[in-house]
């Protein structure tokens, strides 16, 4: 498994990626996920999207915003063929080693209240909701907020 910086070249990839991985909730929603919708070319002009690779194929992918008091997670998004094989914790260790080599203290996401599984796995690994909100981009839809602490990386 190797996790490296997403390249213009990537674009495909990553659309299909986000794609597959949320097109349950896509069924669900009746609506894309506002990850699918996402225009990723100027985030990867930012490095803020990651590619995890196996064996050279790509798998999953995380969306890291870095904010001066927290990273934001954007997305997580693991292959349908890739799910259940532990890369989205995989990403999360990630999001977190990025956050303590930013020298950051907390690592922030939202989700959609409806992912009930997403928000099992993310308070498994750590994460505490911290409130819920309307979706300001879907009515009806509702945020779910979750934050996690990360000792940080202490400067010698």
């Amino acid at each position: 498994m190797k996790i490296r910086r997403a390249l213009a070249k990537d674009l495909a990839t990553i659309v299909r990626l986000t794609e597959a991985a949320y097109a349950p909730y896509t069924a669900l929603f009746g609506a894309p996920p506002i990850p699918v919708t996402e225009d990723y070319a100027p985030r990867i002009g930012r490095g803020e999207v990651w590619l995890l690779e196996s064996s050279g194929e790509p798998a999953g992918l995380i969306v890291l915003e870095r904010h001066p008091d927290h990273t934001m997670i954007f997305s997580v998004a693991v292959g349908p063929a890739f799910q259940g094989k532990g890369f989205g914790i995989a990403l999360l260790k990630w999001a977190d080693e990025q956050t303590r080599l930013w020298h950051l203290p907390e690592v922030r996401l939202y989700t959609n209240a409806k992912m009930e599984r997403n928000i099992a796995l993310y308070k498994a690994y750590g994460f505490r909701e911290t409130g819920r909100r309307p979706n300001p981009y879907r009515p009806g839809w509702m945020v779910v907020d979750m934050a996690k602490a990360v000792e940080t990386i202490a400067i010698a």
